[in-house]
């Protein structure tokens, strides 16, 4: 640290905080980038983890390998460690002990950047994440494929038709981009990968159901993209449900409810293996926040921000990525700033350069996002894409077409070259051969206990 220097620390490395620090270690500051693992996660592809498709180091990399350049420029540390809460009075960063019994410790700031993240949602029913793990760390990722392996294991094992058509019965639980993509490789792995690996059991008889509450799936593109991506993935043989609202999730299955005119139609489906893609949460960390500053919490538990990504009253601390609840303020009225990986990464540059307006003494700027549009993959083939253009308007484009912009489009974002490399390699060899690289386990997944026993 240098002396009289402005002290920043950034919480969370994720796509927000890794922008932050780039364009703040270029600048008179000293940063303290805080975040609770070793490494960042490029999440967007975290999905194939899950799915045994790709490696962990595939889609991560150290923290201090990433930014090995920003570190010899002498102005950045970084530390790893839960923050559990910030001092906004005496401007401190609360972080847990290192170990059971040791004090946390106290990290003095004049300037805060909170990129922490979301959380899974469960919609007041946090006793369904024991049945239906979320997808949001690596860890998450080796349960759901534990799980997912585990249960064609126990049913080759199994001698009962009944107990082994709910093994071989998977239910993801929310239709956006993850839920789709993880519904379309898990038909792919049963109708392929794992096809004559089995003696006793068919992996193409695997039941993949996709439950959505509203009318459709992937409810963020035009209605045209969701309606191509629905008969793609219908095609591969998934089962898609819509207008079903999960009503109770168990160790032996789903109970869905859904509407026909007047009448509120039950169904039960019978599954030991349940994905949850449904909702987010702001983290613990944001209500925190709200108490200390007065901040407004948005029903999904996010933090109410100024235009120039502030709290307000408290131009010192910018929240950024998942855990703001932002507008766009560019041409016309302004618009929420949806919660993708791009916006994250334009909030996180947006913030320190409104930081550093400030210590040179000049007025903040309003953060304009610009929408590059979204993508999401359906399955080996099938994708759909919805670009803006500039000068073109929006490009929108399903199929062959959409599969590799979306294979291209993920490799160039990843962080270094051995990650695309790996990537690629991969790919192709999964292309060519229907065979998944990362299928090892290191233990069966604890499975909880059916209810009736």
């Amino acid at each position: 640290m240098t002396e009289g220097r402005p002290k920043v620390v950034v919480i969370g490395c994720g796509f927000g905080g890794l922008e932050a620090v780039r364009v703040l270690s270029r600048g008179p500051v000293d940063i303290t980038l805080l975040d609770r693992t070793n490494h960042h996660l490029f999440q967007p592809l975290l999905y194939q983890v899950a799915t045994a498709g790709l490696s962990a180091p595939a889609v991560s990399a150290p923290i201090r390998h990433v930014l090995r350049r920003e570190i010899r420029r002498g102005n950045l540390t970084v530390l790893q460690g839960e923050v559990t809460g910030v001092d906004v009075a005496g401007r401190h960063v609360i972080v847990a002990g290192a170990g059971p019994g040791e004090p946390a410790d106290a990290i003095a700031y004049d300037h805060l950047i909170v990129a922490a993240g979301t959380t899974n949602s469960y919609f007041g029913h946090p006793e369904w994440a024991v049945h239906a793990p979320g997808l949001k760390t690596l860890a998450d990722a080796f349960t759901i494929r534990a799980r997912m392996i585990g249960a064609f294991e126990q049913a080759e094992r199994s001698t009962d038709p009944a107990i082994r058509a709910r093994w071989l019965t998977f239910v993801i639980i929310g239709g956006g981009p993850t839920g789709v993509e993880m519904a379309g490789t898990m038909t792919e792995i049963a109708h392929h990968t794992l096809r004559g690996e089995f003696r006793r059991i068919d992996p193409k008889s695997t039941r993949v159901v996709l439950v959505e509450g509203a009318d459709r799936i992937l409810g963020t593109f035009v209605p045209e993209l969701s309606e191509r991506a629905h008969e793609q993935l219908s095609r591969l043989g998934a089962e898609i449900r819509t207008g079903c609202r999960v009503t109770g999730i168990d160790a032996d299955g789903v109970t869905l409810q859904r509407r026909d005119g007047d009448t509120v139609l039950t169904e039960r489906v019978e599954a030991r293996t349940v994905i949850w893609a449904a909702g987010v949460a702001g983290v613990p960390l944001g209500r925190a926040l709200a108490e200390a500053t007065g901040a407004t919490l948005d029903r999904g538990g996010r933090l109410v921000v100024e235009p120039d990504l502030a709290l307000p009253g408290h131009p010192e601390i910018a929240v950024v990525g998942d855990l703001a609840a932002a507008l766009s303020y560019g041409k016309g009225e302004p618009k929420p700033v949806p919660g993708l990986s791009p916006s994250a990464k334009q909030m996180g540059r947006a913030a320190a350069a409104n930081l550093l307006r400030r210590l040179r003494g000049e007025p903040t700027r309003p953060f304009r996002y610009v929408d590059y549009g979204s993508l999401a993959t359906v399955g080996r083939k099938a994708a759909v894409v919805d670009l803006g253009v500039p000068g073109l308007g929006a490009v929108r484009f399903a199929g062959l077409g959409a599969w590799l912009f979306w294979l291209f489009a993920h490799i160039y974002f990843l962080i270094g070259f051995r990650n695309r490399l790996s990537v690629m390699l991969d790919w192709a060899w999964a292309y060519f051969t229907h065979e998944r690289a990362a299928r090892v386990v290191a233990e069966p997944a604890r499975e909880t206990a059916p209810s009736g026993s």
